[in-house]
Protein backbone atom coordinates (compact mmCIF):
# COMPACT_ATOMS: atom_id res chain seq x y z
CA UNK A 1 0.00 0.00 0.00
CA UNK A 2 1.16 3.32 -0.78
CA UNK A 3 1.60 6.85 1.25
CA UNK A 4 -1.20 9.20 -0.81
CA UNK A 5 0.12 11.63 0.78
CA UNK A 6 3.46 11.70 -1.16
CA UNK A 7 1.70 12.39 -4.24
CA UNK A 8 -1.05 14.94 -3.58
CA UNK A 9 1.45 17.84 -3.39
CA UNK A 10 2.72 17.05 -6.40
CA UNK A 11 -0.64 16.06 -8.25
CA UNK A 12 -2.39 19.00 -6.90
CA UNK A 13 0.36 21.60 -7.88
CA UNK A 14 -0.19 19.58 -11.85
CA UNK A 15 -3.92 19.66 -11.44
CA UNK A 16 -3.23 24.03 -10.42
CA UNK A 17 -1.03 24.39 -12.89
CA UNK A 18 -2.84 23.02 -15.96
CA UNK A 19 -5.39 24.68 -18.35
CA UNK A 20 -6.32 21.89 -20.58
CA UNK A 21 -6.61 18.61 -19.00
CA UNK A 22 -6.99 15.54 -21.23
CA UNK A 23 -8.13 12.21 -19.39
CA UNK A 24 -7.32 8.92 -20.81
CA UNK A 25 -8.52 5.41 -20.67
CA UNK A 26 -6.95 2.46 -21.54
CA UNK A 27 -7.97 0.60 -25.08
CA UNK A 28 -10.86 -1.53 -25.08
CA UNK A 29 -11.87 -0.06 -21.87
CA UNK A 30 -14.34 -1.38 -18.88
CA UNK A 31 -15.89 -0.48 -16.14
CA UNK A 32 -12.94 0.58 -13.97
CA UNK A 33 -11.21 2.71 -16.47
CA UNK A 34 -14.67 4.50 -17.33
CA UNK A 35 -15.63 5.16 -13.78
CA UNK A 36 -11.98 6.61 -12.72
CA UNK A 37 -11.96 8.63 -16.13
CA UNK A 38 -15.76 9.80 -15.41
CA UNK A 39 -15.23 10.44 -11.72
CA UNK A 40 -12.12 12.93 -12.32
CA UNK A 41 -14.09 14.35 -14.88
CA UNK A 42 -17.12 15.11 -12.71
CA UNK A 43 -14.66 16.42 -9.72
CA UNK A 44 -12.82 18.45 -11.97
CA UNK A 45 -15.94 19.90 -13.54
CA UNK A 46 -17.42 20.39 -10.01
CA UNK A 47 -14.02 23.06 -9.40
CA UNK A 48 -15.10 24.43 -13.25
CA UNK A 49 -11.57 23.18 -14.65
CA UNK A 50 -11.17 23.08 -18.52
CA UNK A 51 -11.31 18.98 -18.94
CA UNK A 52 -12.00 16.34 -22.08
CA UNK A 53 -12.20 12.99 -21.90
CA UNK A 54 -10.90 10.53 -24.69
CA UNK A 55 -10.75 6.63 -25.49
CA UNK A 56 -8.60 4.69 -27.55
CA UNK A 57 -11.65 2.87 -29.28
CA UNK A 58 -15.68 2.31 -28.02
CA UNK A 59 -16.91 1.70 -24.96
CA UNK A 60 -18.86 -1.29 -24.14
CA UNK A 61 -22.75 -1.09 -24.07
CA UNK A 62 -23.01 -1.44 -21.00
CA UNK A 63 -21.29 1.71 -19.51
CA UNK A 64 -22.89 4.17 -22.16
CA UNK A 65 -25.59 5.10 -19.84
CA UNK A 66 -22.82 6.83 -17.16
CA UNK A 67 -23.45 10.37 -16.84
CA UNK A 68 -20.54 11.82 -18.95
CA UNK A 69 -20.01 8.50 -21.08
CA UNK A 70 -21.44 10.64 -24.36
CA UNK A 71 -18.45 13.59 -24.18
CA UNK A 72 -15.90 10.52 -24.23
CA UNK A 73 -14.25 11.03 -27.73
CA UNK A 74 -13.21 7.86 -29.25
CA UNK A 75 -10.09 8.07 -31.14
CA UNK A 76 -10.52 5.09 -34.25
CA UNK A 77 -14.53 7.35 -34.65
CA UNK A 78 -12.45 11.06 -34.91
CA UNK A 79 -8.69 10.28 -34.93
CA UNK A 80 -8.49 14.31 -36.45
CA UNK A 81 -10.08 15.86 -33.16
CA UNK A 82 -8.27 13.47 -31.32
CA UNK A 83 -5.57 14.54 -32.31
CA UNK A 84 -5.80 18.12 -31.82
CA UNK A 85 -7.34 17.10 -28.14
CA UNK A 86 -4.06 15.73 -27.21
CA UNK A 87 -1.54 18.20 -28.77
CA UNK A 88 -3.83 21.52 -26.73
CA UNK A 89 -3.42 19.72 -23.73
CA UNK A 90 -0.87 20.30 -20.99
CA UNK A 91 -1.67 18.06 -18.82
CA UNK A 92 -2.28 14.49 -19.84
CA UNK A 93 -3.64 12.17 -16.80
CA UNK A 94 -3.84 8.07 -18.11
CA UNK A 95 -6.33 6.00 -15.91
CA UNK A 96 -6.01 2.14 -15.27
CA UNK A 97 -3.19 0.93 -17.71
CA UNK A 98 0.89 0.58 -16.54
CA UNK A 99 2.16 0.08 -20.56
CA UNK A 100 1.62 2.59 -23.03
CA UNK A 101 0.93 -0.06 -25.25
CA UNK A 102 -2.66 0.25 -24.05
CA UNK A 103 -3.41 3.40 -25.58
CA UNK A 104 -3.84 1.79 -28.62
CA UNK A 105 -3.46 3.57 -31.83
CA UNK A 106 -2.89 7.16 -29.49
CA UNK A 107 0.18 5.65 -28.05
CA UNK A 108 2.55 7.61 -30.54
CA UNK A 109 0.99 11.23 -30.34
CA UNK A 110 0.86 10.79 -26.12
CA UNK A 111 4.14 9.78 -26.09
CA UNK A 112 5.23 12.63 -28.42
CA UNK A 113 3.17 15.30 -26.76
CA UNK A 114 5.01 18.04 -24.92
CA UNK A 115 2.31 17.62 -21.80
CA UNK A 116 2.95 16.88 -18.65
CA UNK A 117 2.13 13.01 -18.13
CA UNK A 118 0.26 11.40 -14.96
CA UNK A 119 -0.38 7.68 -14.42
CA UNK A 120 -2.76 6.80 -11.68
CA UNK A 121 -3.45 2.72 -12.03
CA UNK A 122 -3.00 -0.27 -9.58
CA UNK A 123 -1.72 -2.86 -11.79
CA UNK A 124 1.70 -4.37 -10.95
CA UNK A 125 5.20 -3.41 -12.41
CA UNK A 126 4.15 0.02 -14.63
CA UNK A 127 6.30 1.30 -17.29
CA UNK A 128 8.34 4.33 -16.98
CA UNK A 129 6.29 6.98 -19.56
CA UNK A 130 4.78 9.78 -17.11
CA UNK A 131 6.35 12.12 -15.35
CA UNK A 132 3.99 10.93 -12.36
CA UNK A 133 3.00 7.40 -12.12
CA UNK A 134 0.86 6.59 -8.69
CA UNK A 135 0.43 3.16 -8.94
CA UNK A 136 -1.26 0.62 -6.28
CA UNK A 137 -1.69 -2.78 -6.64
CA UNK A 138 -3.21 -2.95 -3.39
CA UNK A 139 -6.18 -1.31 -4.34
CA UNK A 140 -9.11 -3.28 -5.69
CA UNK A 141 -9.60 -0.51 -8.66
CA UNK A 142 -8.04 2.21 -10.39
CA UNK A 143 -11.61 4.06 -8.92
CA UNK A 144 -10.92 3.64 -5.26
CA UNK A 145 -7.39 4.74 -5.61
CA UNK A 146 -8.69 7.66 -7.46
CA UNK A 147 -11.57 8.47 -4.33
CA UNK A 148 -8.35 8.87 -1.80
CA UNK A 149 -6.43 10.84 -4.51
CA UNK A 150 -9.24 13.33 -4.73
CA UNK A 151 -10.40 13.35 -0.59
CA UNK A 152 -6.57 14.01 -0.29
CA UNK A 153 -6.34 16.60 -2.64
CA UNK A 154 -9.90 18.32 -1.62
CA UNK A 155 -9.09 18.33 1.83
CA UNK A 156 -11.64 16.39 2.98
CA UNK A 157 -13.92 13.54 1.45
CA UNK A 158 -15.96 15.08 -1.99
CA UNK A 159 -18.94 12.99 -3.38
CA UNK A 160 -21.74 14.21 -5.43
CA UNK A 161 -24.49 11.84 -7.47
CA UNK A 162 -23.05 11.88 -10.52
CA UNK A 163 -19.07 11.35 -9.24
CA UNK A 164 -20.07 8.60 -6.87
CA UNK A 165 -22.13 6.57 -9.50
CA UNK A 166 -18.96 6.26 -11.52
CA UNK A 167 -16.63 5.05 -8.46
CA UNK A 168 -18.99 2.73 -7.74
CA UNK A 169 -19.29 1.08 -11.30
CA UNK A 170 -15.75 1.11 -11.33
CA UNK A 171 -15.45 -1.04 -8.28
CA UNK A 172 -18.42 -3.41 -8.38
CA UNK A 173 -16.93 -4.08 -12.48
CA UNK A 174 -13.32 -5.02 -11.12
CA UNK A 175 -14.26 -6.61 -7.87
CA UNK A 176 -16.98 -8.59 -9.74
CA UNK A 177 -19.31 -7.21 -7.28
CA UNK A 178 -17.11 -8.40 -4.52
CA UNK A 179 -16.60 -11.95 -6.12
CA UNK A 180 -12.81 -11.54 -6.52
CA UNK A 181 -9.67 -8.41 -6.25
CA UNK A 182 -7.81 -6.88 -3.69
CA UNK A 183 -11.01 -5.18 -1.56
CA UNK A 184 -10.59 -4.88 1.77
CA UNK A 185 -12.63 -3.03 4.61
CA UNK A 186 -11.09 0.73 3.34
CA UNK A 187 -13.31 -0.70 0.12
CA UNK A 188 -16.45 -1.21 1.76
CA UNK A 189 -16.48 2.21 4.05
CA UNK A 190 -15.99 3.92 0.83
CA UNK A 191 -18.83 2.00 -1.19
CA UNK A 192 -21.14 2.86 2.16
CA UNK A 193 -20.24 6.66 1.70
CA UNK A 194 -21.35 6.07 -2.08
CA UNK A 195 -24.37 4.83 -0.86
CA UNK A 196 -24.70 7.34 1.38
CA UNK A 197 -24.49 9.60 -1.20
CA UNK A 198 -27.88 8.80 -2.44
CA UNK A 199 -26.90 6.80 -5.60
CA UNK A 200 -29.39 3.77 -7.12
CA UNK A 201 -27.84 0.74 -6.51
CA UNK A 202 -30.14 -1.44 -7.46
CA UNK A 203 -30.64 0.28 -10.64
CA UNK A 204 -27.06 0.46 -11.18
CA UNK A 205 -26.67 -3.29 -10.81
CA UNK A 206 -29.38 -3.88 -13.33
CA UNK A 207 -27.74 -1.25 -15.78
CA UNK A 208 -24.70 -3.51 -15.39
CA UNK A 209 -25.16 -7.01 -14.86
CA UNK A 210 -28.82 -7.42 -16.16
CA UNK A 211 -29.05 -5.34 -19.23
CA UNK A 212 -28.01 -8.43 -21.95
CA UNK A 213 -29.35 -9.05 -24.72
CA UNK A 214 -31.43 -12.52 -25.76
CA UNK A 215 -28.45 -13.15 -27.90
CA UNK A 216 -25.66 -12.91 -25.30
CA UNK A 217 -27.77 -14.94 -22.86
CA UNK A 218 -28.06 -17.93 -25.56
CA UNK A 219 -24.30 -17.40 -26.30
CA UNK A 220 -23.58 -17.70 -22.23
CA UNK A 221 -25.13 -21.04 -22.34
CA UNK A 222 -23.56 -22.22 -25.58
CA UNK A 223 -20.27 -21.48 -23.93
CA UNK A 224 -21.13 -23.56 -20.58
CA UNK A 225 -22.24 -26.49 -22.93
CA UNK A 226 -20.50 -27.23 -25.78
CA UNK A 227 -17.23 -25.08 -25.00
CA UNK A 228 -16.34 -25.39 -21.17
CA UNK A 229 -13.41 -28.23 -20.67
CA UNK A 230 -12.82 -28.94 -17.10
CA UNK A 231 -9.81 -30.49 -15.85
CA UNK A 232 -10.35 -31.86 -12.88
CA UNK A 233 -6.38 -33.48 -12.26
CA UNK A 234 -5.08 -29.73 -12.71
CA UNK A 235 -8.22 -27.66 -10.62
CA UNK A 236 -8.35 -26.16 -14.05
CA UNK A 237 -11.19 -25.22 -16.43
CA UNK A 238 -11.61 -23.40 -19.42
CA UNK A 239 -13.51 -21.64 -22.43
CA UNK A 240 -13.06 -21.23 -26.16
CA UNK A 241 -14.86 -19.18 -28.15
CA UNK A 242 -13.89 -19.07 -32.12
CA UNK A 243 -14.73 -16.28 -34.42
CA UNK A 244 -17.51 -18.51 -35.94
CA UNK A 245 -19.11 -19.02 -32.44
CA UNK A 246 -19.04 -15.58 -31.59
CA UNK A 247 -20.45 -15.14 -34.67
CA UNK A 248 -23.51 -17.62 -34.75
CA UNK A 249 -24.84 -15.31 -31.40
CA UNK A 250 -24.91 -11.58 -33.05
CA UNK A 251 -21.90 -11.15 -30.51
CA UNK A 252 -21.12 -7.41 -29.54
CA UNK A 253 -18.43 -5.65 -27.64
CA UNK A 254 -18.67 -6.86 -23.80
CA UNK A 255 -20.94 -9.95 -24.03
CA UNK A 256 -18.17 -12.21 -23.04
CA UNK A 257 -17.63 -10.51 -19.92
CA UNK A 258 -17.71 -12.66 -16.73
CA UNK A 259 -17.65 -15.45 -18.57
CA UNK A 260 -13.87 -16.70 -17.36
CA UNK A 261 -15.76 -16.07 -14.02
CA UNK A 262 -18.22 -18.81 -14.17
CA UNK A 263 -16.15 -22.27 -14.23
CA UNK A 264 -15.08 -21.00 -10.56
CA UNK A 265 -18.07 -21.81 -9.42
CA UNK A 266 -17.41 -25.43 -10.26
CA UNK A 267 -16.22 -27.17 -6.65
CA UNK A 268 -12.41 -28.08 -6.59
CA UNK A 269 -11.42 -25.51 -9.82
CA UNK A 270 -9.05 -23.02 -8.87
CA UNK A 271 -7.88 -21.84 -12.29
CA UNK A 272 -9.94 -20.25 -15.02
CA UNK A 273 -9.12 -19.64 -18.60
CA UNK A 274 -11.43 -17.73 -21.44
CA UNK A 275 -10.30 -18.13 -24.53
CA UNK A 276 -11.42 -15.62 -27.36
CA UNK A 277 -10.22 -15.97 -31.06
CA UNK A 278 -9.74 -12.66 -32.53
CA UNK A 279 -8.35 -11.31 -35.88
CA UNK A 280 -5.01 -12.22 -35.60
CA UNK A 281 -4.04 -13.67 -32.05
CA UNK A 282 -6.03 -15.27 -29.42
CA UNK A 283 -7.15 -13.11 -25.99
CA UNK A 284 -6.93 -14.90 -23.12
CA UNK A 285 -8.32 -13.85 -19.79
CA UNK A 286 -7.35 -15.55 -16.28
CA UNK A 287 -8.84 -15.91 -12.84
CA UNK A 288 -8.18 -18.01 -10.28
CA UNK A 289 -8.74 -18.60 -6.26
CA UNK A 290 -6.99 -18.31 -3.56
CA UNK A 291 -2.58 -18.20 -3.90
CA UNK A 292 -2.59 -19.17 -7.21
CA UNK A 293 -0.84 -16.70 -9.60
CA UNK A 294 -2.70 -16.33 -12.18
CA UNK A 295 -0.51 -12.86 -13.29
CA UNK A 296 2.51 -15.09 -13.26
CA UNK A 297 0.87 -18.10 -15.24
CA UNK A 298 -0.17 -15.23 -17.71
CA UNK A 299 3.29 -13.24 -17.79
CA UNK A 300 5.64 -16.21 -18.35
CA UNK A 301 3.14 -18.23 -21.08
CA UNK A 302 1.70 -15.62 -23.11
CA UNK A 303 2.98 -11.82 -22.74
CA UNK A 304 0.27 -10.66 -20.01
CA UNK A 305 -0.16 -10.05 -16.23
CA UNK A 306 -2.42 -8.24 -13.94
CA UNK A 307 -3.75 -9.41 -10.63
CA UNK A 308 -2.77 -12.68 -8.28
CA UNK A 309 -6.62 -13.67 -9.25
CA UNK A 310 -7.32 -11.49 -12.20
CA UNK A 311 -4.64 -11.10 -15.37
CA UNK A 312 -5.22 -11.46 -18.95
CA UNK A 313 -2.44 -12.14 -22.20
CA UNK A 314 -2.72 -12.98 -25.62
CA UNK A 315 -0.90 -15.84 -28.07
CA UNK A 316 -0.52 -14.95 -31.42
CA UNK A 317 -1.43 -18.61 -33.32
CA UNK A 318 -4.99 -20.39 -34.07
CA UNK A 319 -7.17 -20.86 -31.69
CA UNK A 320 -6.34 -25.04 -31.59
CA UNK A 321 -2.59 -23.99 -31.39
CA UNK A 322 -3.19 -21.92 -27.89
CA UNK A 323 -5.17 -24.58 -26.51
CA UNK A 324 -2.40 -27.27 -27.26
CA UNK A 325 0.36 -24.64 -26.05
CA UNK A 326 -1.59 -23.92 -23.14
CA UNK A 327 -2.13 -27.20 -22.12
CA UNK A 328 1.51 -28.37 -22.17
CA UNK A 329 2.94 -25.18 -20.11
CA UNK A 330 -0.33 -26.60 -17.67
CA UNK A 331 0.72 -29.41 -17.73
CA UNK A 332 4.61 -29.08 -17.45
CA UNK A 333 4.07 -26.19 -14.62
CA UNK A 334 1.58 -26.71 -12.37
CA UNK A 335 3.55 -27.49 -9.83
CA UNK A 336 5.13 -23.98 -9.86
CA UNK A 337 1.35 -22.54 -9.31
CA UNK A 338 -0.02 -24.34 -6.83
CA UNK A 339 -0.60 -23.68 -3.16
Amino acid sequence: MIDISKYTKELSNLFSASKNILIICHINPDGDSIGAQLALYHYFKSEGREVSMMAPNHLQEFLKWMDGADRINIFIKDRKRSLMMIQASDLIIMLDFNQSGRLGEAEDAVRASKAKKVVIDHHLDPENFADLIISDPSKCSTSELMHELICEINGAKFINRVYAEALYVGIITDTGNFEHGAYSSRTFRIVADLLDSGIEKEKIIDLIYNNFSSDRIKLEGFALNQRMVVIPEFKTAYIYLSKEDLKSYNHVKGDTEGFVNMPLSIKGINFSVLFIEKENFIKLSFRSRGQFPSNEFASLYFSGGGHLNASGGEYSDTLDNTITYFLKVLKDNIWRFEE
